[in-house]
């Protein structure tokens, strides 16, 4: 028999796996900017080049980000704390001021990162209260520039 526990319990302990950070960027249903900060990015396969990443059903974004056909995985550097709170916060042009290139079909790519995975939306699977996209990567950058990390509910860097 198993011990029940309360969502706050199990969120806790799923913090005790370090994680780096990510932004994810694309192009919402009205042709807008729209980007959002995750720390759910796994690779998934080298042949063919496959990351995932997960979204929650209440994001904001969520439908916007359920339509685009490509998107983009900003790995962040170890100095972007401050984009990634930006990016974590609603209700915000999280755009404002930041001079981004256009990448695969447009996406914007954000000028200041460890890497950046660019990719066209594969795959989408129901994971209970997120959608798993998946992503076929068409084109990546390496700065090869130290993570940004998320730990226990911190940021820290190696």
């Amino acid at each position: 028999m198993s011990t029940p526990f309360t969502q706050k319990e199990y969120r806790n302990a799923l913090g005790s796996f370090a994680t780096g950070i990510t932004i994810i960027t694309a192009l919402g249903k009205n042709g807008q900017k729209i980007g959002m900060t995750a720390n759910s990015f796994n690779s998934v396969s080298l042949t063919p080049p496959l990351i995932l990443w997960s979204i929650g059903k209440n994001t904001n974004c969520f439908d916007d980000f359920i339509a685009a056909k490509a998107f983009a995985v900003h790995i962040l550097a170890a100095d972007q704390q401050d984009l990634s709170n930006r990016f974590a916060t609603t209700g915000i042009d999280r755009f404002t001021d930041i001079e981004c290139t256009k990448g695969l079909s447009g996406i914007p790519i954000l000028p200041h990162y460890s890497a950046c995975f660019q990719c066209k939306t594969a795959t989408q699977h129901e994971g209970g209260d997120h959608i798993i996209i998946t992503g076929e990567v068409t084109e990546f950058s390496d700065n090869k520039l130290q993570p940004l990390l998320f730990y226990r509910g911190n940021y820290h860097s190696l």
